[in-house]
């Protein structure tokens, strides 16, 4: 070898390891950024009033009522099912309790299973009679 062939190697050779090992300081990756606008229109028309005259009915008439309803025989449904029949019926003022005696809340009502109800399915009562369903949990 030849001392300029040396010399090359040994000037080229710490460049290489160098470059080899990389740079001290992180590259960072480009990066890009999108924005996106979305717009939504809506058209809402109000309805027509059929009546000319204010109506007369007092406001809790709304909902659907029965004035002397039967009330509906749900022992043995799931509670939110048979809360769900009673209303469908025109009985809004329920009630609930643990049929178990132990006072626990009905948190999650399809766990519970209605066992006995007051006044029983069958009878007739106005819709404003205070309907007691009495529940206990699923396999109790």
């Amino acid at each position: 070898m030849t001392r300029a062939s040396i010399v090359i190697i040994l000037t080229t050779a710490p460049l290489l390891l160098l470059s080899a090992c990389g740079t001290a300081t992180p590259t960072t990756q480009p990066t890009a950024t999108a924005t996106a606008t979305v717009t939504a229109t809506a058209t809402v028309t109000a309805p027509q009033s059929t009546t000319t005259q204010p109506s007369a009915v007092p406001p809790s008439a709304a909902r659907p009522s029965v004035q002397a309803g039967v009330v509906p025989n749900v022992v043995g449904l799931n509670h939110q099912l048979a809360q769900d029949t009673m209303q469908a019926a025109g009985f809004y003022y329920l009630t609930e309790q643990d049929a178990t005696g132990q006072g626990r809340l009905l948190i999650n009502d399809r766990n519970w299973v209605v066992v006995s109800q007051s006044p029983a399915g069958g009878t007739k009562a106005a819709a404003d009679t205070k309907i007691v369903l009495r529940s206990k949990k699923i396999g109790e």
